[in-house]
């Protein structure tokens, strides 16, 4: 499949850097944007428990890649691409 997208870290314009994270895809329904969420647990020792936090990032999705919801994603930071979309998805991990 040919990719078009200017946008596609590997066949376009745009040059990760930065941050570079996996979380798993949780909706699909804009047009080129997922919103990936990741989760992650700190040990808070005054109450020996643990804290579960959640981030939701919004990342551009290229036609090459494709990502669903469900599925786990890698994304890098990239140049601000609008109000919202500072990341890009470069890879699905399973």
């Amino acid at each position: 499949m040919e990719c078009n997208d200017s946008r596609c870290p590997v066949h376009g314009a745009i040059m990760p850097r930065g941050m570079q994270l996996t979380g798993r895809v949780v909706s699909d329904k804009a047009k080129k944007t997922v919103i990936v969420e990741m989760d992650s647990a700190r040990f808070i020792y005054k109450y020996e428990r643990y804290l579960r936090k959640r981030s939701r990032v919004p990342a551009h999705n290229p036609d090459c890649i494709n990502a669903k919801t469900g599925n786990v994603v890698s994304i890098a930071e990239t140049r601000r691409l609008s109000k919202t979309k500072s990341f890009v998805v470069t890879g699905i991990v399973k």
